[in-house]
């Protein structure tokens, strides 16, 4: 499976501009990270983090269960969390750049360039808002299945974390896998 880290992708706009004055506007923020570099930072080390915490290794040694256990690794769990929930609205705010200006692609055979990226952001808002709120909703019920401390729903969760990644990575961040034929274009067209 690819790697989340890069451009598990940029949340809602709509999440950031909820206000009943309309929202923020771009000047309110200072946005220094880009859309990466929130990935990198928050997203990817927060989902591995989740995705590692429950389980069942097997291993020469045996099952090796793998659950948060005392008060302070369920900290950290609601804390992974709650860094998933919020990147979403981070990832958005108003004026965030994908990257850094030049910043290339890793697999440009297969992934889009940030300069790609952008207008097809821009073009597809519509998949891209739906894809985020679907990130967003399963990071929030992961949080609260960890306030419960719910391993079976943390695990079912996790596994549906994942396909939210994978659905929004093969349309905006690896669209030229030829193992994916995803067309955000037409997605927007059939919810005009």
């Amino acid at each position: 499976m690819r790697k989340r880290f890069f451009w598990f992708v940029l949340v809602s706009a709509s999440f950031a501009s909820c206000s009943p004055t309309g929202g923020p506007t771009p000047s309110e923020y200072n946005t220094v990270a880009t859309i990466k570099d929130i990935m990198d930072s928050m997203v990817d080390p927060s989902a591995d983090y989740l995705w590692e915490s429950v389980g069942v290794e097997i291993s020469a040694e045996g099952e090796i269960e793998h659950a948060p256990r005392t008060d302070e690794e369920w900290k950290d769990e609601r804390r992974r969390a709650i860094q998933l929930v919020e990147a979403a609205n981070l990832l958005v705010m108003p004026g965030r750049l994908v990257a850094k200006p030049g910043e290339k692609a890793e697999n440009p055979d297969i992934e889009l360039t940030p300069e790609e990226m952008t207008p097809l952001l821009k073009e597809t808002r519509k998949t891209f808002l739906r894809l985020v709120r679907e990130f967003q909703g399963t990071s929030i019920e992961l949080l609260e299945a960890t306030d419960r401390r719910d391993l079976e729903a943390i695990s079912r969760l996790g596994a549906e974390l994942d396909m939210r990644c994978e659905n929004c990575h093969k349309t905006y961040w690896y669209p030229k896998d030829p193992v994916f034929k995803n067309d955000p274009k037409e997605t927007d067209k059939d919810k005009n």
